[in-house]
């Protein structure tokens, strides 16, 4: 790898954590952006002179991939925990508390889902033990299979929320063996699946993991890519934005020839680390097949609305935030508090109040065809309506992320495998991104990790990684 030239092509936080391990091992790597600006998803912003995240706010801190990678790029001192985890759910009409006990929203018991499910609903979940089993092939989707063994008030009411704030998808598309792996684990093997929850929880309890769940970065988790950015740079890297690939094409000497803007690049090796939209432009010329599979890859678009308040009078319920279920009909997903979920926004703006709400899911065109200004009125609406909050913002800030997140539909580890199967054709050729093995920063790191081992010739991590994605956890309300 020493020497050798490597072109990475995307700077979202695969494309720059790729670029950071090439850079480790010695490659010579330039990094060719679209955007005016490296991190994708991941951004930093300001709303009443207060530093805050317009993206993903947390990372998980149970993988290693992301927390070390801030560590090694000079930002060990500035990662924080959220200052509370307590989450709240509105539903039926109330804030209610998170329930403990459940396995993404799935519980051991229907005790732990009292007071967010209703009588009937808890009388369902008993049922699980006397049905025979449900069988569920290959792979399944999270909210068929747990609606068949539980009745649908758990993926009503739970289940949607959660992982609508990881994927902003609908349970009853998303692939139970992509997005919750344990879960298709036990369901192969088991009859109950609160029997099987409960095996993952006594798994985990007796493997219990010290430290937080999550942690985020004083400053927002969007300073993460300038950091490695600085640090790609500092190792010899080169990283060039506004610069759109438009071609990328096998040399007959075997290397590869990338065209992007007025430049022409030659290159031992290329790491895709676009989305799947702009990936499979890029391999339609030598990888057809890969190329039309990430062509059915769907994403979902939502926006982002972000308010400040005058500390004075502004009074919010303890916790981060809560959750919304779609079938409560709100139009808010979401909401986080910023300033009480993350210390060093009220440490460094004591003055005020930070929240904010998300507003759009798969399928949901209507609401993201509002102006800002109806975004920003329909959020204070919700709020009002939650918490009784009723002031006027000092300032407000929405910010859109159109296709932002890709779906993970049943299936979808199958189409991952015949992606890889195709690139894996062409030396000096690998892929990474939140559309392969996980939407999490660690998941994407991960991805472009193993995008690094499969150019130098050693494909264990791929395989791992397509065999075993990467489960990308709610880091708590509005994530």
């Amino acid at each position: 790898m020493s020497g050798s030239r490597v072109v990475v092509i995307g700077a979202g936080i695969a494309g720059l954590a790729a670029a950071h391990r090439l850079a480790q091992r010695g490659a010579r790597v330039t990094v060719l952006e679209a955007s005016d600006r490296v991190g994708g998803k991941l951004l930093p912003g300001e709303i009443a002179g207060a530093r805050v995240d317009l993206g993903a706010e947390s990372m998980l801190a149970r993988r290693p991939e992301a927390v070390a990678l801030a560590r090694e790029v000079g930002l060990d001192d500035r990662l924080q925990p959220p200052a509370t985890a307590t989450a709240s759910i509105w539903t039926r009409g109330a804030l209610r508390p998170m329930p403990k006990g459940h396995v993404m929203g799935v519980p051991g018991t229907a005790e732990a889902l009292a007071g967010v499910l209703s009588e009937e609903g808890l009388a369902r979940i008993e049922q699980d033990a006397e049905l025979p089993r449900t069988e569920v092939g290959d792979d399944v989707a999270v909210g068929a299979y747990v609606a068949a063994r539980l009745g649908r008030e758990v993926v009503d009411r739970l289940i949607e929320p959660l992982l609508g704030g990881v994927y902003a998808g609908d349970a009853y598309r998303i692939s139970m063996r992509s997005a919750v792996p344990q879960l298709f684990q036990v369901a192969r093997t088991h009859t109950s699946l609160t029997e099987g929850v409960r095996e993952i929880q006594a798994r985990m309890a007796a493997n219990q993991q010290t430290g937080p769940v999550f942690m985020g970065i004083e400053g927002g988790v969007g300073t993460l890519p300038p950091a490695v950015a600085d640090s790609v740079r500092a190792r010899g890297g080169e990283i060039v934005t506004g610069a759109p690939v438009t071609e990328l094409r096998r040399e007959p000497s075997g290397g590869w020839r990338v065209v992007a803007a007025d430049r022409v690049l030659h290159a031992d090796a290329v790491i895709v680390a676009a989305p799947a939209p702009a990936a499979a432009g890029l391999l339609r010329a030598e990888a057809p097949e890969a190329a039309t599979e990430l062509d059915t890859v769907e994403y979902a678009s939502m926006a982002l609305v972000t308010l400040a308040y005058r500390r004075s009078g502004t009074a919010l319920p303890a916790g981060s935030g809560f959750l919304v279920p779609p079938v409560d009909g709100r139009t808010i997903k979401a909401s986080t508090f910023a300033s009480q979920k993350w210390g060093w926004i009220a440490d460094e703006n004591p003055d005020v109040v930070v929240l904010r709400t998300s507003v759009g899911r798969y399928g949901e065109t209507k609401i993201l065809e509002r102006d800002d200004t109806a975004l920003v009125d329909v959020s204070r609406h919700d709020l009002r309506e939650a918490t009784g909050l009723d002031a006027t913002p000092l300032d407000t800030r929405v910010t859109r992320w159109t296709d932002g997140l890709p779906q993970y539909p049943v299936g979808h580890h199958a189409r991952v495998a015949r992606i890889r199967e195709h690139v894996a054709k062409l030396p000096g050729l690998a892929v990474c991104g939140a559309q392969y093995d996980g939407v999490g920063i660690p998941a994407c790191i991960a991805s472009a990790y193993a995008a690094v081992d499969q150019i130098q010739g050693d494909l264990t991590a791929v395989r791992e990684l397509t065999a075993n994605p990467v489960q990308s956890l709610h880091g708590g309300a509005g994530e």
